[in-house]
């Protein structure tokens, strides 16, 4: 059986329109329409206190017929940093990593091993920073975690909060290939791409897009993204997890030292994007 998934992620905005009504049914709609796999949400939470949930895991199972993965230490959040996985009630759960990301804003990863009907697969999701420094260190720490990981089908996707296609991602494009699979913010009128997919060797994306619709133009302030990621030739060649020898971290990306830098301070009173 080769691995051929479909694959989404959204930012939701803590189920804030851009209309300003918190409506999850809404959210709930759009992940429904999206009909993937394995669903990748940022800001699934609420920011202040016990951090509880922008949705309820009832509503989504009822709604999309996914489940979340059981990645909160709040009894009363859906994710983790934001950041929550949905799945098929049929795929398996083999490993949950949480990883703290450093920076001037708490922020973390979630990196889940799944096994879903069709195959094993790796999903990194990610909410990074506002400053490219930040970003950086935050992917750095980010790649030094995968590689000590054993190998398998990866992709990492979330909002990557970078405006430029050519600089702040550098050390991610020397062990991965970056997907951009077109412009997802602001979602009344999108302009930047922040939202992305990154593949290790192992997997390749087959098709892949932007659901820009009257509903999510109004759902949240980005736009949802969504990939067919399929397992690549290499990937028969991968060896038995139990062989597998801790990597190590990457160095500093590529980008020029003299690069100009790209205006980064959106305001947004509903809290992170």
């Amino acid at each position: 059986m080769t691995l051929d998934i479909r694959i989404a992620s959204y930012n939701i905005r803590k189920a804030l329109g851009t209309d300003r009504r918190r409506d999850p049914e809404r959210i709930a709609s759009v992940i429904a329409a999206l009909d993937a796999d394995v669903t990748v949400l940022q800001e699934a939470d609420l920011r202040l206190g016990a951090r509880p949930a922008a949705l309820s895991a009832a509503l989504i199972t009822a709604q999309t017929g996914l489940v979340p993965v059981e990645v909160a230490r709040s009894p009363v959040s859906l994710g983790w940093h934001g950041i929550a996985i949905l799945i098929r009630p049929t795929t398996q759960v083999v490993r949950i990593v949480h990883v703290d990301l450093p920076g001037l804003e708490p922020r973390g990863a979630l990196v889940a091993d799944l096994d879903t009907a069709t195959g094993p697969i790796r999903v990194a999701g990610v909410h990074l920073g506002l400053l490219r420094r930040s970003r950086r260190l935050q992917l750095t720490r980010l790649i030094g975690c995968l590689a000590d990981l054993p190998p398998r089908p990866t992709i990492i996707t979330g909002d990557f909060n970078e405006f430029s296609n050519t600089v702040g991602l550098g050390r991610l494009s020397r062990q991965f290939t970056l997907h951009m699979p077109g412009r997802t913010f602001h979602a009344r009128k999108p302009f930047v791409a922040l939202d992305r997919f990154v593949t290790n060797g192992l997997l390749d994306l087959r098709d892949m897009g932007v659901m820009h619709t009257p509903m999510t133009a109004l759902a949240s302030d980005h736009l949802p993204i969504w990939a067919r990621a399929v397992e690549a030739p290499a990937a028969a060649q991968v060896p038995d997890e139990t062989d597998h020898e801790p990597g190590k971290d990457s160095g500093p990306d590529s980008d020029a030292a003299t690069e100009r830098q790209d205006a980064e301070g959106r305001i947004d009173p509903a809290g992170d994007r």
